[in-house]
């Protein structure tokens, strides 16, 4: 299965963080499926922590290559994405987390969030 986990799964995820499910935590660790960080939550991280957000507060470049190194493969944010945008309804104001969703969807990839905002867009979105 290809996974898409939202930005602070990937944060927990890299941090080893408590707040990481143990049955999202198997999902990550299960060999047969194949894990996706997106270009946006890099920048999302970039972002925030600039602004001082304590709950974004990461090196994005070191995030990046942790991601890297542990299998991760990093998803490119493309005009296609964008404009997936559009078919979405507004549930959801954070333009990052309405572009993951967007990415999930247009590439058929399940989405794993700890947002449950997020997860009222249904589909192929798992809440973590």
């Amino acid at each position: 299965m290809k996974i898409l986990l939202d930005t602070h799964l990937l944060l927990w995820a890299v941090g080893h963080s408590d707040r990481l499910k143990p049955e999202i935590r198997q999902l990550i660790e299960d060999a047969s499926n194949v894990l996706y960080f997106s270009a946006a939550s890099i920048w999302e991280v970039s972002i925030k922590t600039g602004l001082g957000r304590a709950d974004f507060a990461a090196d994005p470049e070191g995030l990046r290559r942790e991601l890297v190194n542990g299998g991760f493969l990093e998803l490119p944010v493309s005009a296609a994405h964008a404009v997936a945008v559009l078919d979405m309804p507004p549930l959801h104001k954070d333009p990052f987390d309405r572009m993951l969703i967007a990415q999930a969807r247009h590439e058929g990839f399940l989405l794993l969030t700890a947002d449950a905002t997020i997860a009222g867009y249904g589909g192929a979105v798992m809440l973590a």
